[in-house]
């Protein structure tokens, strides 16, 4: 009789773990959702959700067969399959953008959702809460400590298109080292493809690597560089910064 209740479940108590696994993976999700990331609020539900629905297969699904004599259930064969499963999904959440790679907190984030859900299925309660609880305080509070801590030591990636003019580059790096920002590393790319046939002007990339240490300053040298009338477009740490300038070229969002 023991062994029958072990491998059952209510219907009462199967409905309040999937409620859970939603209302853990989208506490998570909402996070992500609000710092508008690839995966978000929907995504996370549904990660969890499912992790915990597999879960409660692996345990539940098959209580038919437990008194077979030829069978042997093992609730940890699923819960596996999962965990190296879900690395696919989170995968696609990580961009790279030159040398800069974003997404990979999201991707943990999808992860340990998916631990939340099968902590959940399994009826972990408490691990899945407490976990759930960490994985907040580790994405709101200590990424603004994280912030804070390395806001001197992390260098900005900026890429300046423009015009291909004389003195681009020496111009530039006046308007960065008048406000004391010393340039790590810069990378130049002309382009030269089929649509640069009908620009009046040949234009080129600078991808700067930058050691700033006052965003104030920093800020000033984008103001400065925003007046200089070659200067098309200008992006930092993947987000466009300005489009001053059109020159009479179309350019594609």
């Amino acid at each position: 009789m023991g062994t029958t209740t072990l491998w059952t479940i209510s219907h009462g108590e199967l409905l309040l773990r999937m409620v859970l696994a939603v209302l853990f993976g989208g506490a998570v999700g909402m996070e992500r959702e609000w710092n508008n990331h690839a995966a978000g609020f929907r995504t996370h539900i549904l990660v969890c959700l499912g992790s915990a629905t597999i879960m409660l297969l692996s345990i539940y699904g098959f209580s038919e067969y437990v008194n077979e004599p030829n069978v042997r259930i093992d609730p940890a064969r699923l819960a596996a399959q999962v965990i190296s499963g879900i690395g696919f999904l989170g995968a696609g959440a990580i961009l790279r953008n030159g040398s800069v790679i974003s997404g990979l907190t999201t991707a943990a984030s999808v992860w340990v959702v998916a631990a939340i859900g099968l902590c959940v299925g399994a009826g972990f309660l408490f691990a899945a809460f407490y976990t759930t609880m960490l994985v907040l305080i580790s994405l709101f509070v200590l990424n603004k400590w994280e912030k804070y801590l390395m806001r001197h030591r992390r260098n900005h990636e900026l890429t300046i298109k423009a015009l291909d003019n004389p003195g681009v580059l020496g111009k530039l790096a006046s308007a960065f080292g008048e406000q004391g920002i010393q340039i790590v590393n810069v990378k130049m790319v002309s382009e030269s493809d089929s649509s640069q046939e009908s620009r009046e002007k040949p234009t080129l990339q600078l991808r700067f690597s930058l050691k700033v240490q006052n965003p104030t300053k920093f800020i000033a040298a984008m103001e400065r560089i925003n007046t200089m009338d070659f200067v098309l477009w200008m992006e930092s740490d993947g987000k466009l910064l300005v489009f001053p300038h059109q020159h009479g070229v179309e350019h594609a969002n």
